[in-house]
């Protein structure tokens, strides 16, 4: 099992790589365009905010030109949609092998889980940027399930193994300390809200201050740091950022069509 990997792509300075639903379906674009043009099997994947997990297995591509095409080719649509210039990855991309059949079905699980540990969702079912509607259902557009389903025996016992709660460890994307020191956290208050201090933040419109607070949340800081820099509560912080994530991805039939440079129609309802 030594040519399948666990791979993640992550956001520089932890900045989203993801706004919106648009962002969401052009990224599954760029993947499903790479895979027809890389031949690779893709085991799992999820989308998070500012990260991307993904179970792959190359077949004769390595995977730094798989993982180039793929960063460049949505970096480039990024950065034209948010009039923005440089870097939008954290260096190129971090891998593991993945050479057991336990370490494999550990790897699946947590990848699929994500949303839940990150508190964006509280069911599976919920999330659609993921590989676990493709197995609950049998089918998906990207995912190959065949071989997860063989490792297990049965889909039953595959779907069993993830729903169970754990304390799976793998490479992780909170492997880094990405914490803002509180330095770099006021300047960036400063920067997106024109705020000084906590008493100039205190003089916005609630609603205007929770708008502010789930961007500095996506942006990197703690919840706990966005209470105690901006004078907020914790507990509306908490609900705040907790409100904003809950449900991602559920915004409709929102369409991304691409007939003119690849005859792709994806939408928001699709499973992956």
């Amino acid at each position: 099992m030594s040519n399948i990997y666990h791979v993640m792509l992550r956001g520089i300075n932890r900045q989203n790589i993801f706004e919106d639903n648009e962002d969401r379906l052009r990224f599954m674009t760029v993947l499903t365009r790479c895979r027809e043009l890389s031949g690779f099997r893709l085991h799992a994947f999820v989308l998070m905010s500012n990260h991307v997990h993904l179970l792959i297995e190359p077949s004769e591509e390595p995977l730094e030109l798989i993982f180039k095409r793929i960063s460049t080719s949505y970096a480039v649509w990024y950065n034209r949609k948010y009039l923005r210039s440089g870097h939008l990855f954290q260096d190129r991309y971090r891998s593991e092998t993945v050479e057991t059949d336990a370490y494999y079905k550990t790897v699946l699980r947590y990848i699929i889980r994500n949303p839940i540990k990150a508190g964006m969702v509280s069911s599976l079912d919920e999330y659609q940027w993921s590989s676990y509607l493709a197995y609950k259902n049998g089918q998906g557009v990207l995912t190959d399930t065949q071989f997860a389903i063989e490792c297990f025996g049965s889909r039953e016992s595959l779907l069993e193994f993830l729903m169970q709660e754990n304390d799976d460890s793998v490479m992780d994307e909170s492997d880094h300390d990405w914490r803002l020191k509180d330095d770099a956290a006021r300047e960036m208050i400063k920067r997106i809200t024109d705020c000084s201090s906590a008493s100039d933040f205190q003089e916005l419109d609630s609603s205007v201050q929770k708008e502010y607070a789930a961007r500095l949340y996506r942006e990197g800081m703690s919840m706990g740091q966005i209470a105690r820099l901006t004078g907020m509560p914790k507990t509306t912080v908490h609900r705040t950022v907790q409100g904003k994530f809950q449900g991602a991805g559920d915004d409709g039939k929102l369409l991304l069509k691409e007939s003119n440079d690849g005859g792709y129609d994806l939408y928001t309802g699709m499973i992956w």
